[in-house]
């Protein structure tokens, strides 16, 4: 955002009747923009931390800004000297800043588990059998999620996006009566959705998102296998009839599969997260605050 902001500065001088606006935007954009980099450098220096020195991480990290600020000073005067484009120097020292900002990003390790990082361990720990440890973790998260991306997981969802019909609640509630949540997929909308009892606590949260994962891996593992079955069908010249609007209890095998999985991995999950380092928290994962009132696990 500040590159932009600069960018909005620079397009000052191709339109100088829009001097004002375009001036105002860009003092907007950059302001945002230092309040974004504030937030997002405390967790990057705590993440360097080591005890009870974030103090001298901060003062080192701000004075390798400091210098790096002063050399960019120093090589725009010698820079301008040359009249160089000004369009195509902002252009390739703005690409720059960007790779190197990414590549500063990338190489902090976090040790917690958020929304991004969680779905890896859980992938990995299905796949594998093992949690990836926190370097493994962080360097396989992926970084830019724009907010249109399709997310397949869904946590405190309400029971009208997470169920088509009563009857698919009806079906699938007797398998998590000793649960605080239900997980169901909803193939109208591809998603698997994690629905939250009203005494649900921050471990019950915890297993619900890695219980929605696990759906998760069966569910595209079905896809997978259909798309197979077409495919070779197709061609053998046979057909094979797939129904074209399937309902969440088409999939009650899946979700019987996944809490006879998750009841004797989840525990091991937990275990072997601990021991590569990693710390769990609900409020990480971004839960919904949508609850289910009066379906208490017996």
């Amino acid at each position: 955002m500040m590159e932009l902001g600069a960018g909005i500065e620079l397009a000052t001088a191709a339109f100088p009747q829009l001097f004002l606006p375009l001036a105002c935007m860009a003092n907007v954009v950059k302001n945002v923009a230092a309040v974004t980099s504030t937030s997002t450098r405390t967790p990057i220096y705590k993440a360097y931390a080591k005890g009870e020195n974030i103090g001298d991480v901060t003062a080192k990290g701000e004075s390798v800004g400091n210098i790096a600020d002063l050399l960019g000073t120093g090589m725009s005067i010698l820079m301008s000297k040359r009249n160089p484009s000004l369009v195509a120097s902002f252009a390739v020292l703005s690409c720059g800043y960007l790779l190197s900002s990414y590549q500063e990003v990338r190489s902090v390790v976090l040790n917690t588990l958020n929304t991004a990082r969680f779905t890896v361990a859980v992938d990995s720990f299905i796949k594998t059998g093992h949690v990836p440890s926190l370097k493994e973790g962080n360097l396989e998260e992926t970084i830019f999620n724009p907010p249109w991306r399709h997310q397949p997981v869904a946590i405190g969802s309400r029971f009208g996006e997470a169920f088509q019909e009563p009857a698919s609640f009806v079906a699938t509630r007797p398998l998590f009566e000793d649960e605080r949540y239900i997980v169901t997929y909803n193939p109208a909308k591809d998603k698997v959705y994690a629905l939250l009892k009203d005494q649900a606590k921050q471990d019950d949260i915890l297993k619900a998102a890695f219980h929605a994962h696990v759906l998760l891996h069966f569910i595209n593992a079905s896809h997978a296998n259909l798309k197979a079955r077409k495919r070779m069908n197709s061609d053998q010249g046979s057909y094979h009839y797939v129904n074209p609007n399937p309902l969440n209890m088409d999939f009650l095998a899946h979700i019987e599969e996944s809490c006879k999985i998750v009841t004797s991995s989840y525990g091991v999950f937990k275990r072997k997260a601990r021991e590569q380092g990693w710390i769990m928290s609900d409020s990480l994962l971004n839960p919904g605050r949508a609850r289910l009132c009066g379906v208490a696990p017996q």
